[in-house]
């Protein structure tokens, strides 16, 4: 297998100034929060914000014309205060002169819980193209039509059917793959301790989140780059789907890890989780979703029951 690939160790901010201009097709990523985890340095959100302007600018600089930018990112949590991070960088991007396509939401069942506020199930991703002739390919992301047998009821095509026999457009409201081909809705699950993808990276990208934007916005043999590799599950689709690869990771374990997955992918003995397969149900669902009984004892007979 003809594998091109190259992951580099150290600083995004100053590594992607070493790619060749208008060279990149797709960026897509998924950036530190400023929340404290283990690969990241905490500081206060304009000084984590202002980091970006000038990396948003180098990232124009590279990118093809037509190329795209799939920039996913949750919230920044102050003081229990929360701060929706694609709030601002819209105001980033766009001032770099990238032009916002779509605000994909994608919903997930397992992610932050809270007891003073409602527990987070989402993050976004902003799509974001330079210039208006952009790639998108919309066959290879279709879903099935809901009703594949409508036909229109007048004009010209009266009678005939209204549809795409390839399936009808996705919604950009991606739910972590319940009835995925029947709804529409792209339902991907997040990296928790039971996806075949988990490894020691606490924010892993599942890989058919990558795949799904690599195939729509890109095509084989284009350079996609990932500036926060992580363990290299953008470079895993990327390979798939024969792209052209490179990425940049900081931290030398990830990086590691990175280079583990790629070769087992290469051995075909990666774990993945196949695009479009249903969630998982557990063993002893119907147990697990039954009301304990020490939540019916006598001291809450009779009065709404609190969940912590």
């Amino acid at each position: 297998m003809n594998l091109d690939y190259t992951l580099l160790h150290g600083d995004a901010f100053a590594l992607v100034q070493t790619l060749d201009d208008a060279s990149v097709q797709l960026t897509i990523t998924s950036p530190p929060y400023n929340i404290g985890k283990v690969y990241e340095k905490r500081t206060n959100l304009a000084s984590y914000l202002k980091h970006y302007e000038t990396f948003a600018r180098h990232l124009f600089l590279k990118s093809a014309d037509g190329a795209s930018i799939c920039w996913q990112v949750g919230n920044y949590i102050e003081t229990g205060e929360v701060y929706p991070l694609d709030i601002y960088f819209y105001d980033i991007f766009k001032d770099a002169g990238f032009k916002l396509r779509n605000r994909i939401v994608w919903h997930f069942e397992h992610g932050l819980h809270a007891n003073r506020r409602l527990s987070g199930r989402y993050e976004t991703i902003l799509w974001f193209t330079k210039g208006d002739n952009y790639k998108f390919n919309l066959d290879p992301i279709r879903v099935p039509a809901k009703y594949p047998g409508k036909l229109a009821f007048k004009g010209p095509n009266k009678g005939k059917p209204t549809g795409n026999p390839l399936g009808k457009n996705p919604s950009d409201f991606w739910h972590v793959v319940a009835d995925d081909w029947d709804s529409g809705v792209w339902n991907i699950p997040n990296v928790k301790a039971n996806h075949p993808e988990k490894t020691e990276h606490p924010c892993q990208f599942p890989v058919e989140l990558v795949q799904r934007c690599i195939a729509a916005l890109t095509e084989e043999g284009d350079l996609v780059l990932d500036p926060f590799l992580g363990v290299g599950s953008s470079a895993i689709a990327a390979l798939m789907h024969a792209r052209r690869f490179v990425g940049f990771e900081r931290d030398s374990n990830y990086l590691t890890v990175a280079e583990q997955r790629i070769n087992a992918f290469k051995a075909g003995s990666l774990r993945l989780r196949p695009l479009g397969r249903p969630i998982h149900q557990p063993t002893g669902a119907e147990r697990v979703a039954r009301v304990p009984i020490e939540w019916l004892s006598e001291q809450t007979q009779g009065h709404d029951t609190k969940v912590p």
